[in-house]
C-alpha cells in the first residue's frame, strides 16, 4: 500500500497546472502593468470606429434567434459525419450505405420536427 496520497502519475499533470496557471496569471499582471491606461470618452464607446451607437450594446436577442442558430449548427455537424463516410464509403460497403441512411433518416426527422413545431420561422 503506498504512503503517499498523491499518485506519481499524476504530478507531472499537476506541475503543468501550474505552471499554465503561472503563466496565464503573469501574463495578465504584466499586460496590465505594461500597457498605456488613457482612457478618453472616444475610447470607452463600444465601437471605436468613431461611429456613434444607435442603441445599447446590451440590447435582447429574441430566443428565436438562438433556437435557428443552434439548429444550424446542429443540422451542419451534419458535414462533418457525411465527409468520412464519403472517403471511406468503398470500405464499409452496404453496412455503411444502411447507416448512413439510417442516420439522415434519423436528422430528417429531427428537421421536419422542428419545421412543424415552427422552430424555423423567423417572426
Amino acid at each position: 500500500m503506498p504512503t503517499d496520497s498523491l499518485p506519481s502519475n499524476y504530478l507531472p499533470v499537476l506541475v503543468f497546472f501550474f505552471i499554465a496557471l503561472g503563466f496565464g496569471v503573469v501574463t495578465i499582471i504584466m499586460g496590465y502593468l505594461v500597457r498605456p491606461s488613457r482612457p478618453y470618452a472616444e475610447k470607452l464607446y463600444p465601437y471605436e470606429s468613431g461611429i456613434h451607437p444607435e442603441t445599447d450594446a446590451r440590447q435582447r436577442f429574441p430566443l428565436r434567434y438562438y433556437m435557428i442558430a443552434m439548429l444550424f449548427v446542429l443540422f451542419d455537424i451534419e458535414v462533418v459525419f457525411l465527409f468520412p463516410w464519403a472517403v471511406s464509403f468503398d470500405h464499409l460497403g452496404l453496412f455503411g450505405l444502411v447507416e448512413m441512411i439510417l442516420f439522415l433518416l434519423i436528422l430528417f426527422v429531427g428537421y421536419f420536427y422542428a419545421w412543424k413545431k415552427g422552430a424555423l420561422e423567423w417572426d
